[in-house]
C-alpha cells in the first residue's frame, strides 16, 4: 500500500512541476507577442 501511495505522488509531483513549466512558458510566449504588437502599432518591428 505505501509503494503504491509512494509512486502515485511521484507521478502527481512530476505532472505538477511539468505544467507549471508550461504554463510559464505559455505566458512567455503571449508576453511577447504582445510586446511585438505593441512595437507594431508604435511603428516599431518585432
Amino acid at each position: 500500500m505505501a509503494r503504491k501511495l509512494f509512486t502515485v505522488l511521484c507521478i502527481g509531483g512530476a505532472l505538477t512541476l511539468t505544467a507549471c513549466n508550461t504554463v510559464r512558458g505559455a505566458a512567455a510566449d503571449v508576453n511577447s507577442a504582445a510586446t511585438c504588437t505593441e512595437n507594431a502599432m508604435h511603428g516599431g518591428g518585432c
